[in-house]
């Protein structure tokens, strides 16, 4: 679903991806993960056309990323970072979305109801707490029905409860055969959700493979333990 050939990004001096090669399958939650300044988030906006490679290939359901528009019906993101007009309401921004993807019939409901935002819609995003503004990013990316869905950092400012929806909601979409790609530093929920785990470390792909894979190589717990040895490794 997802092909990602040879990719290399630098931003002046900084080389942040350094040959990325990777193949993501559907009906898999795959995880990036590595630490600050790995190329996590770098990554995942050239999945999005958001950063354009210095070269290499992305092609996402068969359509080459930075070619052919098509690819973008296909694709969810929640992004890091998000910043929408202050004066608007989450049910405004929604029937935005929905315009602007000639879509009407993508209410949402059940997102809304999962994420406890039916108290915020109407309210103006200048009063929304960080916690509610991400729930309304993750809505906008899933109302859609996307068959990708990436996601940077999705639990970040969420409540523990809204954030045990979430993951059981992203089981629900695995088995609907929907390919999902996360990039977090919770390690215990990328053990918890993932089937696939791709390490990176200075742009490059340390390891590549599930869970259980790393606690078996490194010999160690659990697999925040094998991320944290395979940092002092590459180190």
């Amino acid at each position: 679903m997802v092909e990602v050939a040879n990719v290399k990004k630098r931003f002046g001096s900084v080389s942040a991806l350094n040959g990325i090669t990777v193949t993501i399958r559907r009906g898999q939650i795959t995880s990036v993960v590595g630490p600050n300044a790995a190329g996590k988030s770098t990554f995942l906006k050239c999945l999005v056309g958001l950063v354009r490679p210095d070269s290499g290939e992305i092609r996402v359901g068969g359509h080459d990323v930075n070619r052919d528009w098509r690819w973008r019906r296909l694709v969810g993101y929640v992004p890091q970072a998000v910043h929408f007009p202050e004066n608007l309401s989450p049910r405004e921004l929604f029937a935005f979305f929905r315009k602007l993807r000639g879509t009407p019939g993508a209410d949402g409901r059940e997102l809304i109801e999962l994420l406890n935002l039916e108290a915020s819609l109407d309210r103006p995003v200048r009063q929304l707490s960080g916690g509610t503004r991400q729930k309304v990013n993750i809505a906008l990316a899933a109302m859609f029905d996307p068959e990708i869905l990436i996601m940077d950092e999705p639990t970040v400012g969420l409540d523990p409860l809204t954030s045990q929806r979430q993951k059981r909601w992203l089981e629900r979409e695995r088995a609907r055969d929907k390919t999902i790609i996360l990039a977090s530093h919770v390690i215990a929920e990328v053990e918890e959700l993932s089937d696939r785990v791709i390490f990176l470390l200075e742009g490059r792909v340390y390891f590549d493979g599930a869970p259980r894979e790393a606690i078996q190589m490194t010999g160690q717990p659990t697999l925040e333990r094998a991320i944290a040895a395979m940092m002092e490794q590459g180190s």
